[in-house]
This record gives structure tokens, sequence and C-alpha cells, in this order.
């Protein structure tokens, strides 16, 4: 069996279907969640559903006391930027001591394998584009640095216990699909953001930053569609039940999207303008993050095959029929 932890949220949950249409049973599937950012409404019928904590030890503990657990694929986790600028600890509390409640209960019951959820904010502001896994870890927020300090963590329970595992290092997700889109209270991602300013007339987009050093000013990031990232874990989790050691990996569509490029497309694909704001830069935010998922691409045989036109249809699609 799986437990995929943070499994009702929006990657986990659009990962838990994917496992479904790839040949696993629901009931092979257990996902445990504290449904704080997550929606039970979201998992296909039939899979094992367990709410709770990381932070409780005997929470998790109990749910590999209950289900013959052999992986897990690991999402739990508070992921944004400027909320963990704000407050650190609710950061580290929870992306590491978690993670390591998780760790000590498969330790506990023998479960050796785990795809972890990680992020492209590990390597702060990059020396070289596009980035490796060769480029430094060096994060510039508390976000960044709970991930990073995670997968050492890894490193020793690997080498200590024989936990394998596998570091997916993800950049921007995006889009839709089974019905799932991107529903975050508060909302901080800008396709969303952007669809709600074409949507909903009383909103006004802010634009953080117009004077970086990119060809039009604005931040420029790389977006990978979210079944395309669950095609990842899947392909992970292979590439650990074959008995391969442990790796980290870069997932993104390897091209860079500036603010305003999201903008316009925006505006083309629906045929409405985006009334916008700009505001100075937010604190934590590197200007340019764009992937090298070429070991992902010879390792895991993994490509991002939605561009960003197919991310924002399907993101548009689904807002528009909520």
């Amino acid at each position: 069996m799986i437990l995929i932890t943070g499994g009702a949220g929006y990657i986990g949950s659009h990962t838990v279907h994917y496992l479904i249409t790839r040949g696993y049973k629901p009931s092979e599937i257990v996902v445990f969640d504290n449904l704080e950012h997550g929606h039970c409404e979201h998992l296909p019928k039939g899979v094992l559903f367990i709410k709770g904590d990381l932070l409780d030890r005997s929470e998790i503990g109990q749910a590999f006391k209950a289900y013959p657990i052999e992986s897990v694929i690991h999402f739990a986790a508070y992921a944004y930027v400027g909320e963990s600028m704000a407050n650190p600890y609710k950061y580290f509390q929870n992306n590491i001591l978690g993670g390591l409640n998780l760790l000590e209960a498969m330790k506990d019951y023998g479960c050796r394998q785990v795809v972890f959820s990680s992020t492209c904010a590990v390597y702060g502001i990059p020396l070289k584009l596009p980035i490796d896994e060769s480029e430094p870890i060096k994060p510039i927020n508390p976000y960044g640095e709970s991930k990073a300090t995670f997968e050492s963590i890894l490193k020793w329970y690997d080498e200590i216990y024989g936990i394998r595992y596998v570091s997916l290092r993800y950049f921007n997700a995006a889009g839709a699909d089974f019905g799932i889109g991107e529903w975050h209270e508060p909302e901080t991602h800008l396709i969303p953001l952007t669809l709600k300013a074409v949507l909903d007339k009383d909103y006004t987009l802010s634009v953080f930053g117009t004077d970086y050093d990119t060809p039009d000013g604005t931040c420029i990031r790389d977006y990978v569609h979210v079944t395309d990232l669950a095609d990842a874990h899947l392909k992970a989790l292979d590439y650990l039940k074959a008995g391969s050691r442990s790796e980290v990996f870069n997932l993104g569509f390897q091209r860079g999207i500036s603010v305003k490029e999201i903008i316009s497309i925006v505006e083309d694909i629906t045929g409405n303008k985006v009334i916008y704001k700009t505001s100075g830069r937010r604190v934590g935010d590197p200007p340019v993050l764009v992937a090298s998922s070429a070991k992902a691409g010879s390792v895991l045989c993994w490509s991002a095959k939605r561009d960003i036109r197919d991310i924002i249809k399907s993101a548009y699609s689904w807002h528009c029929n909520r």
C-alpha cells in the first residue's frame, strides 16, 4: 500500500487520481491529511482516508499500524514563501518536525521508500540558468530552508536506516485536471489570481516588482502542469521500487515565463483584459527560476508534456466551471 501525506491537497489529490488511472486500486492508497488546506471532496471514492496531523507522532504511527504501508509520497507541508518570512517557526515546526515524525514511523514499521515533494526554493538565487541539480543549496527564505533541511535529514535516514528516497525539486505547479484546480485559502499563486482578475470584475491583480533584471522587469518562473508532476511522482515511486539508490531531480518545463507574459497569455486565451496594479518586490522572491530537467529525463524518462497555454487553458476551464 502507498501512504500519501497531504494527499487531499492540490498536487496530492491530482497524484491520487493519476495513480488510479495508471492501475492502482483506490483501496491500495491511504491518504493522511489534516485538511487545513486539503479537500476531501477531491479524493476518488474508495481511497482510504485518515484525518491526522504529522505533528502528532501517535497519529502517523497509528496509520502505519493500521495498514501495511510499503512506500510513501510526502506532500504535507506549508508552502507560502511570504508567510514563511512572517512566521518562520510555523514552517520549521511543520515542515521539519512533521517530516521527522513521518520518518520515525517509517523506520519503526519497516517502510523504506519515500518520494519527497521538495522545491526549487532550496536554490535561492541561482548562479546559473537553467538550474540543474549541481546548483548550490542556498535558500533565501524559511520555506526553502525547511525543505533543504529535510532533504539533509533524508540523507542521514538513508545512510543510517536504509530509507531510500527521491527528492523532487519542482518549480511552479499550475493547471487543473480530474475536476480539481487550485483552491487555496488564501490564494497567492499567480495563474489563479490572474484568472480571478478576469472572472471577478471587483478584483485587481497585484504585480510584485517591476524592476527586476529581466526583459520586462517582472519575475520569471518555470511553470509545470500538475498532472505532469503527478506523473513524475509515479515514475519516482517506480524508480525506488526497482531498488535504485536515493536521488534528487529537478522538475520543470525548462522555459521561463514572466509575470507580464502570463498576463498577456491569460488575456489572449480568455479574450478579457486583466486589470492589475504594481507594487514593490516581495521579500524572498528571486528574479528568475528556470529548471533543467535533463536528469529526470535521462534517469526517470520524465518530461513535462503540457506547455504554459495548456496550463492556463485547463485552469481557466476549471475556474469557469467551479
